[in-house]
């Protein structure tokens, strides 16, 4: 029986402490690791609609590949030859005329005409956290509420794809990407640390054979049956849900979506095995089996120290990655459907500090790509001055980035929805959608 501490401390837990508090009984009661994420069973009342009226979405999915810390548009999307902005770096031509990268994107720039590549982002924050949070949320970052990141709306808004899989997964992430915000448990995303190792705790602990299990889940649910009768909490069905799909998903064929061993070396091989590499491997695995939206975190682009340095080593592998993903999902079909996505909080200064010989925050001006999910390949939107200081047109606010991809997901960046305690939200905090940018 469920005693009194316990049921007060789900009545007055907050977000994190409700995912922790599911995950500990798992592991009390079953003999088992609980999975680490709940139940979609607390849908809001418009959760589950496929095509919100009058938004028809160009991609099903999307995968989101976020590179934390800074990149510098000046060395990779948007470079200036011939500027001394650029340092040592050189560019290199793609497959569309008039498209340059910057020289360590050779595979990417042989993908170009998939690519739109948008030039002219900017930002109002210019420190990591906040520019990571307004990044992913399009609100700032504030101490009274949270809000909720692109794939917890899509989860809200449209349901899941897949009834056994959850609708949301990240990969690398860290407190300041994903975000559930006010939507609730059901709609965070399902964190995977190492893309090698898969999808952690799926199975029965050792000694606990399957008649123990099931007895202990039916005794479980027995006492679920009581607790809810006695008090009804929204919590306490979250709870009782989380088990059953954490036992569905254990014993699904569908587990076989975090495995990248199903995957040929050579496949392995073309994406690259460093961790980025396998990451992307994972998120076209994962949107193959129709999880709507996965985030892949790569870090290490904050390069204040020795920029040039950093991006030789650290652009390789991002770019053997990407070029990898986009050819993969074309090969199989899977490229129209959806929508590839790599973004950071802001760009780095066309002035390169002598002492540190690297590039410092520079939120007004900096680029971000979009591809496939009906997106315009072979396009460049926007553009900033001789030295990438200043957009000089085609001006994209982080809310209008985030309104173009959720109008790509079929979600309706003008309708309003309240949080629990009744305050207005938009998806895009009302952001504007960049029509150019569709095919």
């Amino acid at each position: 029986m469920v005693n009194r501490s316990l049921r007060n401390a789900m009545r007055g837990a907050d977000l994190p402490t409700r995912r922790e508090f599911v995950s500990m009984a798992a592991r009390g009661l079953l003999g088992v690791a609980a999975m680490p994420f709940l139940p979609r069973a607390l849908a809001q009342s418009n959760a589950g609609r496929e095509i919100t009226a009058g938004v028809v979405p160009t991609a099903h999915r999307a995968i989101y590949v976020y590179l934390s810390g800074g990149l510098s548009h000046l060395d990779t999307f948007d470079p200036k030859p011939g500027n001394d902005a650029m340092g040592p770096m050189q560019t290199i031509g793609t497959n569309v005329d008039g498209i340059r990268v910057g020289q360590f994107l050779p595979r990417l720039a042989r993908q170009m005409d998939k690519v739109c590549v948008v030039r002219s982002m900017w930002s109002n924050q210019g420190a990591h956290e906040q520019g990571r949070y307004f990044m992913h949320t399009s609100y700032a970052l504030r101490g009274t509420i949270r809000h909720p990141s692109l794939g917890a709306w899509l989860g809200s808004i449209r349901g899941s794809a897949n009834p056994t899989l959850p609708s949301h997964v990240t990969i690398g992430g860290d407190a300041f990407t994903a975000q559930v915000g006010f939507l609730g448990s059901q709609f965070a995303p399902l964190p995977i640390g190492d893309p090698e190792a898969g999808l952690q705790n799926a199975a029965r602990a050792d000694g606990i054979d399957e008649a123990t299990f099931r007895r202990r889940i039916e005794r479980l649910q027995q006492m679920n049956e009581r607790f809810l009768a006695a008090h009804g909490s929204r919590l306490g069905q979250a709870y009782d849900e989380a088990y059953a799909q954490a036992v569905e998903l254990m014993g699904s064929r569908d587990l076989l979506a975090f495995d990248l061993g199903q995957e040929s070396a050579a496949l392995r091989d073309a994406y690259g095995r460093e961790r980025v590499g396998q990451a992307c491997l994972l998120a076209r695995r994962l949107v193959e089996h129709d999880v709507r939206f996965v985030e892949v975190v790569v870090g290490g682009w904050d390069t204040h120290n020795e920029n040039f340095e950093a991006l030789e080593e650290r652009l390789p592998p991002l770019d053997q990655a990407l070029a990898a993903l986009l050819a993969d999902l074309d090969a199989r079909g899977l490229l129209e459907e959806t929508l590839v996505v790599v973004a950071t909080e802001f760009g780095r200064t066309p002035q390169i500090n002598d002492q540190r010989n690297g590039r410092d925050h520079h939120p007004k001006a900096f680029s971000c790509l979009l591809a496939g999910g009906g997106i315009r390949g072979g396009h460049v939107h926007g553009s900033t001055d001789a030295r990438g200081e200043e957009i000089t047109a085609g001006r994209v606010t982080v809310a209008d980035f985030n309104a173009t991809i959720a109008t790509a997901l079929g979600l309706p960046v003008d309708e309003v929805y309240h949080s629990p305690s009744g305050r207005p939200f938009q998806v895009a905090n009302k952001g504007q959608p960049v029509r150019e940018v569709f095919a």
